[in-house]
């Protein structure tokens, strides 16, 4: 089978699922088994989303790895990596060897997290190096924190140990504050990055604090890597105010200066950002109906792309090619998935996008099983067209 995209901003001839000519190179090739005009359109490397709540298995009825992937196409993500916190928890080699073998039909490939611990439950670490022997990327016990330092720094050794990077959800539950919660619990992992000399990946970093305790740390050589999410930099806790549990979400939403933070970050020339990932974590709407006592956690893989465009790209000018180290290349870097480049030999993995298209977000019209978006009825610019996945279209619109 082969393909052949032209008129883009780039043109790239795929055969059998691989890379095999781009640019000029693609251009003398005249025929093809299928034709992709993309006039007007631009082509990126498919999305690698490094931090995605697929609640399967147990969770089904809010998203299961088929529905979860079938978002992901629709955002140009081409691969994900899924949290543990499913029921059971993914802490077991078997319990990884499941999710990839099924993960197999998907419309976007599929990479397990596993948990550090058993159970999620903060005494006994998980077999890392079985894990990782499965096919397990990373570790986390994301939805909650390591309590104890002692085992998370044994966590940190033997991770590094088996090969795996651990993804680091920071907070002290000790501190009623959420905030202070965070920065506290960065500052640990930081410290003992530091004292252990290991790499730690820190999650969804929300607050300015935290942003600077990381920036500092890596102006000193640590080995810190670390991500944020959409929200947390184009929304305020102003939306708080609606009492809309779908604008619940842990971290939560922050006040405009943790805002301008981040932007101005990821605005910056020598970005000491990683990655931008969804944390997308859908829930039912009978769940998100009591804002008090609603789980946290927002839709995100559908909007990912879109919003990064609108805030980023469109209002603070951030160039494209750093929108796609953020989203394509750093998340395949760090966790050492194959993939993020438009070059021959490279899997044929990318998304098609046109920059300037505007369009709102209907929760009823995505792809999730659920509906608890935090950009519902928000304008955004710039939408995928195609998703290509081992060369195979995954997504049109």
């Amino acid at each position: 089978m082969t393909v052949l995209l032209k008129n883009g901003s780039i043109d790239i001839f795929i055969q059998d699922g691989v890379i095999r000519a781009v640019g000029n190179d693609a251009r003398i090739i005249k025929t093809a088994d299928r034709v992709i005009d993309c006039t007007g359109l631009t082509v990126i490397p498919g999305i690698c989303d490094m931090h995605v709540h697929l609640r399967d298995p147990g969770q089904t009825h809010k998203e299961d790895i088929f529905s979860g992937c079938e978002a992901a196409a629709a955002g140009g993500v081409t691969a994900v990596v899924c949290m543990p916190n499913t029921t059971p928890v993914v802490d077991t080699p078997q319990a990884v060897r499941d999710i990839t073998e099924r993960s197999k039909a998907a419309k976007a490939k599929v990479y397990p997290c596993a948990a550090i611990t058993k159970g999620l439950l903060g005494k006994e670490l998980t077999d890392f190096a079985a894990l990782k022997a499965a096919g397990a990327v990373a570790v986390s016990d994301d939805g909650r924190p390591v309590e104890n330092t002692g085992l998370m720094a044994q966590a940190m050794i033997k991770a590094q140990q088996a090969g795996l990077k651990i993804i680091s959800h920071c907070e002290d539950l000790s501190l009623a504050d959420s905030r202070v919660s965070e920065n506290v619990s960065t500052m640990r992992e930081i410290a003992l990055a530091d004292n252990l000399g290991v790499h730690i990946h820190i999650a969804h970093v929300s607050t300015q604090e935290a942003l600077d305790y990381i920036l500092i740390a890596k102006s000193h050589g640590l080995d810190i890597t670390c991500e944020v999410a959409p929200h947390h930099f184009a929304l305020t806790a102003q939306e708080l105010t609606k009492r809309d549990a779908d604008y619940k979400m842990n971290p939560p939403l922050r006040d405009s200066d943790d805002v301008s933070a981040i932007i101005d970050e990821l605005c910056y020339d020598h970005c000491g950002i990683d990655c931008i990932a969804s944390d997308h974590a859908p829930h039912t709407k009978s769940e998100k109906a009591d804002f008090d006592n609603a789980p946290n956690g927002v839709l995100g893989l559908e909007t990912l792309l879109a919003v990064t465009l609108t805030r980023l790209y469109h209002e603070n000018n951030v160039p494209l090619s750093r929108i796609v180290e953020l989203l394509c290349v750093n998340p395949r870097r760090i966790l050492g998935i194959p993939g993020g480049e438009l070059s021959a030999g490279s899997p044929a993995d990318i998304a098609v996008i046109d920059l300037n298209e505007e369009w709102v977000v209907q929760p009823a019209m995505l792809c999730s099983k659920s509906q608890n978006s935090c950009f519902k009825g928000t304008k955004l610019k710039g939408r995928v067209k195609y998703t290509l996945v081992n060369g195979k279209i995954m997504y049109k619109n």
